[in-house]
């Protein structure tokens, strides 16, 4: 572990250069600041406390204590260290910055706004915490607005984000870069607190970037020792700067984090130079510095109150009276970052003219890429005569399809959580995503230019980590992700993240029923589907055979600004060539299997049409019922309709809906009169077994379902109307 302080030797004028938001420190370089400087930078560090307290004290609200504290990280950061250009937030190498301890948004906001981002003017700032509709600031980051990269939102969420966005650039770096043309070459700089910290995903993150050496990464660590209820060690005792390099991190330490501008950005600037691990740099900061809950866990959520903020201005040698105090000196110190970062953008222009000269073909994939092209995926999905017309389990059709596409585009990373036996997501001479001097026990090893991610059993990190690779440049990376569907629920408040941000993704789910069987209850996700066809922007299908996953596939690749996710079977699936459509799965539902005069209408979903086609047999056979079948794999999609097309579906005017999953029955009340479902979790049983046993079967189904017509043949339909009725609530000793 590395101790550095301000008393390193005064670097020489060629050790700083005055271009790209200059002057920036180059490798093997400290700062030495001048005693004007010194002053200067004093004068900032109080003016931006001072502007923090009054942002937060107009509308009595908000989380001042800590962006006070971190006010000398953000000079180190944006004056000296940071490559970015504010005229051009989007230019492709930029350096990343990103947020974690997201409730602290005013220090970015702050600083945004000091080097001149167009949007974050004055009247923008003073808008946080305001009824303001177009606030462009608001509670926490988002990734919509200018400077953003990515929404961290839920503590630990940034770190993972922060990693996903340093394996895009490393990974993109090794496939492009050529001797002299470094096209991606950029840094990840993480803001954390305590509490990211704390958080399991952090964890998950944090080992991984340590496993895979990336040494593009540098992790900042406001260490005030503070958070909502009280000090840290209320909760936590741990050595966090030995656990860091246990993790396989740099650790460096800056002991006057309030204060020492010269020591953070040396720092910074030693991790920029490291080329063999991620860094972590521990600097000690004060809550709520100069105010009287300094220190204090008061100073963490909620305004300081008219006196103080008064008292704090007043000590900074500022007028009590005046607020947002913002000087032509403070603007005048940040200017240079404007044409700094237009020299920074000409540089890369002029060098990615000269790429595509020597290498033409790469460029021009390299643009493509840029571009957030994805390819001619349309031609590399099997065609419905290719695929399997015998049983087939839907995670091996699944394989089928993805396979080719992820052989076929540079642009689909895939991986899993640790399942790779069972997810089928290995292609042909695929590489593993892997640090190139590992090489691991097993023989299975890779480089930064692999496309085969080894997740581990890290199912939350998976799902966050992918928003950061998602969000490094809309659409230059397409993550996979894949695991048992259970263990999404552990990854949920990634997937909901991603959702959020608009980033396209596809999450492959696999053992996705009580057909999983022997692994019991525990691994049976009876209720996951309502969680996810409940939650905003995003597709969760569930297709029934080789042709609806193909489907699936297609609806995925076309949802360019929301994630997917495919629910899929363990167990065989007989395939419906003469019926299913992977045209009607991007409707979300249609006519499986017609019928003239139906008074019944079953909606079979996924892994259970088989008992919808076998009750609609019996109907007819043994009930004398006629019936017909719709295929509804995704709601959301089938919403998305016109209203003719969705009553010519459901024919709900005429016929009894009645739907056939062996889920929770959740969310189907809005398509279905009656749902033959499930009211308790699973049993571990053998997959058919398992169905048995909860009276899922064509014989059981089918007598519900006469009993029900009977009653609507006496009683009409209408007295079905707005009385959902749950047709399998038989006793079974699992409840």
């Amino acid at each position: 572990m590395a101790t550095l302080t301000t008393n390193a030797p005064e670097c020489s004028d060629s050790k700083l250069k005055s271009v790209s938001n200059g002057p920036y420190l180059q490798p093997d370089s400290v700062l030495k600041l001048s005693p004007n400087e010194q002053r200067t930078v004093d004068h900032i560090l109080r003016t931006f406390r001072c502007l923090i307290a009054d942002l937060c004290e107009q509308f009595n609200g908000g989380h001042p204590g800590s962006a006070m504290g971190m006010a000398a990280i953000g000079i180190a950061l944006w004056k000296y260290i940071m490559k970015y250009s504010p005229s051009n937030p989007s230019y492709f190498n930029r350096d990343r910055f990103v947020l974690s301890n997201g409730h602290t948004c005013l220090f970015q906001y702050a600083f945004l706004h000091l080097t001149g981002y167009e949007t974050m003017t004055m009247d923008q700032l003073k808008s946080y915490h305001s009824t303001r509709a177009d606030s462009i600031c608001p509670g926490h980051p988002e990734i919509e607005h200018e400077g953003i990269e990515v929404t961290t939102g839920p503590l630990g969420q940034g770190i993972a984000n922060a990693v996903g966005l340093a394996m895009a650039s490393k990974h993109l770096g090794a496939t492009y870069n050529r001797p002299g043309f470094e096209v991606v070459n950029n840094m990840t700089w993480c803001m954390i607190g305590d509490a990211c910290l704390q958080e399991g995903v952090a964890l998950e993150a944090i080992q991984l970037a340590g496993h895979w050496k990336l040494d593009n990464l540098c992790v900042i660590y406001d260490n005030n020792q503070i958070t909502c209820d009280g000090s840290v060690d209320l909760c936590n005792t741990e050595d966090i700067n030995a656990k860091m390099t246990a993790c396989g991190w740099q650790v460096l330490d800056v002991t006057d984090g309030c204060y020492d501008v010269e020591g953070i950005a040396t720092a910074l600037s030693k991790a920029r130079d490291n080329t063999n691990k991620p860094t972590f740099i521990n600097v000690r900061t004060v809550i709520g510095i100069g105010s009287k809950v300094q220190g204090d866990a008061k100073a963490h959520g909620a305004a300081f109150g008219p006196e103080d903020v008064a008292n704090i201005k007043k000590n900074c040698g500022m007028d009590p009276n005046d607020h947002y105090q913002v000087d032509e000196e403070v603007y005048e110190f940040f200017r240079e970052a404007l044409p700094g970062g237009r020299d920074l953008e000409q540089e890369y222009e002029s060098m990615l003219k000269r790429y595509s000269t020597v290498y033409p073909e790469l460029s021009q994939e390299f643009a493509s890429r840029m571009k957030g092209e994805l390819g001619d995926w349309k031609s590399l999905i099997p065609h419905k005569q290719d695929l399997p017309t015998t049983p087939t389990a839907s995670r091996k059709s699944a394989g089928l399809v993805c396979n080719p596409l992820a052989a076929g585009l540079p642009s689909l990373m895939v991986g899993t959580a640790d399942l790779s036996p069972s997810v089928n997501m290995i292609w042909k001479r695929k590489v593993d995503l892997q640090n190139p001097n590992l090489k691991t026990t097993c023989g299975i090893n890779g480089d930064y230019t692999g496309r085969y991610i080894h997740w581990g059993v890290r199912e939350h990190a998976m799902a966050s980590i992918s928003n950061g690779i998602a969000a490094f440049n809309k659409g230059t990376i397409l993550p996979i992700t894949s695991s048992f569907f259970m263990f999404y629920l552990y990854a949920a408040p990634g997937v909901r993240m991603g959702a959020l941000q608009r980033l396209q993704q596809i999450h492959i789910a696999t053992h996705d029923s009580i057909g999983t069987g022997e692994d019991g209850p525990t691994h049976q996700p009876i209720a996951l589907a309502a969680l996810y066809r409940a939650m905003p922007n995003i597709l969760y299908i569930r297709p029934c055979d080789s042709e609806e996953t193909a489907g699936a596939f297609i609806a995925a690749l076309k949802a360019t600004s929301s994630p997917t996710i495919i629910s899929l079977s363990r167990q065989t699936l007989q395939q419906y060539p003469d019926s299913s459509s992977r045209e009607g799965v991007l409707r979300g539902g249609y006519c499986f299997i017609d019928e003239e005069d139906a008074e019944v209408t079953l909606v079979g979903v996924g892994s259970e049409m088989c008992f919808a086609v076998g009750a609609r047999k019996v109907l007819k056979e043994k009930h004398n019922i006629k019936s017909r079948i719709v295929s509804m794999p995704c709601q959301r999609l089938f919403e998305n309709q016109p209203l003719e097309y969705k009553r010519d579906v459901l024919r709900y005017r005429t016929t009894t809906r009645v739907v056939i999953e062996a889920y929770a029955a959740n969310g189907w009340e809005r398509y279905a009169d009656a749902g033959y479902s499930m009211h308790t979790f699973g049993h571990s049983l053998p997959g058919k077994s398992a169905y048995e046993y909860f009276g899922i079967n064509e014989e059981a189904i089918a007598k519900k379902i006469s009993h029900l017509i009977d009653t609507v043949r006496e009683e009409g339909l209408d007295s079905l109307r707005g009385e959902f009725r749950d047709l399998n609530l038989g006793d079974h000793s699992a409840e």
